[in-house]
């Protein structure tokens, strides 16, 4: 009888034995999971930004003449004192995209290396003579600034667009357009979300030049004794600056 048994226990372990190996033989075989890689976020122009730029300046300035009085009556010309020189600043702005449309605001101050000194003809009402001119200089500001709105086109990282705003100087107001193209740059300074490398134009015109007057020069006439030129004080021609720069901005917060 016991060995009756111990054969039976024998077939049935056998049998469970043959079973588990067949259902481990139908088991899928274990493999490491894919590895998950995450999309590379994507690129927007909205967030605050400062940077700075440089570029060179020109100006026109579009003086009148002036009729003088006094012990040397005649006509004062100016010249049209366009120059050009440095222009060199810094920036900060906000932009805000909407699809691949872009609207910002902008606020910039720069220094304008620009010549002040104005030569001067004198033409006298009487008896020819001679002049001799002086050193006439007006006080055109050395440095401007604006505040400007910007709406642009996005075409991923891209940006090309049209700014207008207001512009002033220490002394003077007036108002500012242009336009230009931005390029975000695959790189990551000082914090920045982004860097942004763009090239711009404005084009500046201010109401007036307050051009301070004083002495311009002497004057000889025939058979007479030398008398000094003074020009009075007065508010003469509109000054328009056309500047060309490049810039470099720094992003900030949203990628």
């Amino acid at each position: 009888m016991r060995k009756c048994v111990f054969s039976l226990l024998a077939g049935v372990a056998g049998v469970s034995l043959f079973a588990a190996a067949a259902s481990a033989a139908d088991l899928p075989a274990r493999e490491a999971p894919a590895p998950i890689i995450a999309a590379p976020p994507i690129f927007t122009w909205t967030g605050f930004y400062a940077g700075l730029n440089a570029g060179w300046g020109w100006r026109s300035d579009d003086s009148q003449s002036v009729v003088i009085g006094g012990v040397a009556p005649g006509t004062l010309f100016f010249d049209n004192d366009d120059d050009g020189g440095f222009t060199g600043g810094g920036q900060i702005g906000y932009n805000y995209q909407i699809g691949s449309v872009v609207v910002g605001l902008e606020a910039d101050i720069q220094w304008a290396d620009t010549d002040q000194d104005v030569r001067v003809a004198f033409v006298p009402a009487g008896l020819p003579g001679t002049f001799i001119p002086g050193e006439f200089r007006n006080d055109l500001s050395d440095w401007f600034g604006t505040v400007r709105a910007r709406l642009g086109v996005a075409f991923d990282r891209v940006l090309i667009y049209a700014t207008g705003g207001l512009a002033y100087t220490d002394n003077d107001t007036g108002w500012t357009l242009g336009g230009g193209v931005e390029w975000a740059l695959p790189v990551n300074w000082f914090g920045s979300s982004a860097v942004t490398f763009g090239l711009e134009g404005l084009w500046l015109s201010f109401d007036g030049d307050d051009n301070e007057g004083g002495f311009v020069g002497t004057f000889t006439p025939a058979g007479g004794p030398t008398v000094n030129v003074f020009a009075p004080d007065f508010d003469n021609g509109d000054n328009d600056f056309f500047v060309a720069r490049a810039k470099l901005n720094f992003k900030f917060g949203t990628y």
